[in-house]
């Protein structure tokens, strides 16, 4: 049976007509639309179309252009300098260019030469100039003492004393006074403007107070210091023979600034002498001191002014035993063979208290920090000082009384500038000394104080090479310590120690310390330890001298 196909639906005939029939129509309408929509082109568009033909025109034309000899000749210098550095960081360099590199070396090395000398000469400049600005100082200083010498009134001095005292000072930047100790007469005064009218810081000279006070007050104590050589503590004999900052310091802390202060203004500080020379100086006593103050203070004597006259006096005191006289200069000889003792107080300090300060004082000059005062044929009591005082400028003194077994001579010397340090004062007295003892140093009478063979022959109780924080490493409280300073044979040399300085911390004051002194004894730490101080020098100290 033949299977017949179906017809075609209406409905695909329908659709096939339409098709038909609008095909045409859709054709004409999109030409018609693509005609108007032409003229719709901007001119930016075009003048796109326009740039961007030209670019490729000329980028066509630099790819078809060659390089130039020097672009060339750049390219070819680049590769070789970068096959170099390749073949320098992992091959050898040829001749040439060890040869060159070579002399980049030896250029370097030459420009780093010329830098330094270049350094080293502007150094040297300014060496030499410091070293001209402190010989200029030096001379206009001691020029100075010259020319007050030249105007010193002589009229009664005596003259071989005076002699003798101008010639031991020569051309040096000092004053210095020489009377007895017993009378209170002057026998000389050179450089009057410096030894009456003038005020200094007395350094270490301080700790004659401060050890007295701490003496009478019980804050220094014999019993426990005598039993304290046994662990090499120091004790008030070496304290003051090789004048040890940290044990003063703590000695004045203990007694207190109003004690302080009244002992030194007992001691005839912050007063007029009383001697017969016009516009005497009064000195200055601090009016007030925290504890940090009081340290340096007890050691260095801060803020106090003393002039070499009373100095003098203030030896004449332990000389004496405990008579502050007045200082008196007989202008004729009748004067002078009419003269009288004149007492201004009789200080209450027992003689006991007097006699402890004694071998410290010897032990000063004979193997402390006075040893250029020594003299062999007379037992001499001292006491050195040293630091920067005013302006920056050094200030060195010696206060001192011989012979100890009966006092004949008080003499007092203090130096500035470049004639204050290494010894210069202490051995300008002993010079004086050795010089008058056929007239001055013999024991004609008896000894107003009981004197044993160990007080006139002290000998040092602790290790002098393990001593830290003494006069000679002082400084202080002024001035360029860096600053150079020129000796009397013109060598330069440091005014400083150049070691750090540190305030070390306090212990806390009971309330009233400073009226009431307290009765602890003190108790300097041995070796390897430092009591507390504002500064903390450390020095080694030369052997016992005989």
């Amino acid at each position: 049976m033949t299977r017949m196909p179906h017809p075609p639906s209406p409905f695909l005939v329908s659709l096939l007509l339409i098709i038909c029939v609008a095909a045409p129509g859709f054709a004409a309408a999109k030409k018609s639309k693509a005609k108007t929509a032409a003229p719709a082109k901007s001119a930016k568009s075009a003048k796109a179309d326009k740039k961007s033909k030209a670019d490729r025109g000329r980028d066509s034309k630099t790819a078809a252009r060659k390089p130039s000899a020097r672009e060339t000749r750049a390219e070819r210098a680049a590769a070789k300098r970068e096959e170099r550095a390749e073949r320098g960081r992992g091959g050898k360099l040829s001749k040439r260019e060890r040869l060159a590199q070579a002399r980049r070396e030896e250029a370097a090395r030459r420009a780093e030469a010329a830098r330094r000398a270049e350094a080293a000469r502007r150094a040297e400049i300014a060496r030499q100039a410091a070293i001209a600005r402190q010989r200029a100082f030096d001379k206009a200083i001691r020029d100075e003492v010259q020319t007050n010498i030249l105007r010193d009134d002589a009229t009664g001095e005596d003259p071989e004393v005076r002699r003798v005292a101008v010639q031991a000072l020569g051309y040096h930047a000092a004053s210095v006074v020489v009377m007895n100790p017993r009378t209170g007469q002057v026998y000389t005064i050179v450089n009057q403007e410096w030894g009456v009218r003038r005020g200094f810081k007395p350094c270490s000279t301080i700790k004659l107070i401060t050890g007295l006070a701490g003496v009478v007050e019980g804050v220094i104590d014999p019993l426990i210091e005598n039993a304290s050589y046994s662990s090499n503590r120091m004790n008030l004999t070496d304290a003051l023979a090789y004048s040890h900052n940290g044990y003063f310091q703590q000695v004045g802390r203990r007694v207190g600034f109003d004690r302080m202060s009244s002992y030194a203004r007992q001691l005839g500080y912050g007063e007029r002498t009383g001697i017969n020379h016009v516009n005497e100086y009064a000195g200055r006593v601090p009016l007030f001191k925290n504890d940090v103050g009081m340290l340096r203070m007890s050691s260095h004597g801060d803020d106090f002014e003393v002039t070499p006259l009373q100095l003098a006096t203030l030896a004449s005191v332990f000389g004496n035993g405990g008579t502050l006289l007045t200082p008196h200069l007989p202008r004729t000889p009748q004067e002078a063979a009419r003269f009288k003792t004149e007492v201004r107080r009789q200080l209450n300090i027992p003689q006991e208290s007097l006699r402890r300060m004694l071998p410290g004082m010897i032990g000063s000059v004979n193997y402390g920090t006075g040893r250029k005062a020594q003299d062999s044929q007379q037992t001499i009591a001292g006491k050195t000082g040293t630091c920067i005082g005013a302006q920056g400028v050094w200030d060195g003194s010696f206060t001192s009384y011989a012979p100890v077994e009966d006092p004949q001579l008080a003499i007092a010397v203090i130096g500035r500038g470049p004639d204050a340090r290494h010894g210069f004062p202490a051995s300008v007295a002993g010079q004086i000394y050795r010089a008058l003892a056929y007239r001055f140093g013999k024991t004609n009478g008896k000894p107003s104080l009981r004197l044993t063979p160990e007080m006139l022959a002290p000998r040092p109780k602790v290790d002098p090479n393990a001593l830290a924080d003494t006069e000679g490493q002082e400084d202080s409280d002024g001035g360029d310590e860096n600053a150079t300073a020129e000796d009397a044979n013109g060598s330069s040399r440091s005014t400083s120690d150049g070691l750090k300085r540190v305030l070390l911390p306090v212990e806390t004051r009971p309330t009233g310390v400073t009226t009431r002194p307290s009765n602890a004894p003190v108790a300097v730490p041995s070796k390897g330890t430092q009591p507390p101080s504002s500064d903390v020098r450390p020095r080694r100290v030369l052997s016992n001298t005989p």
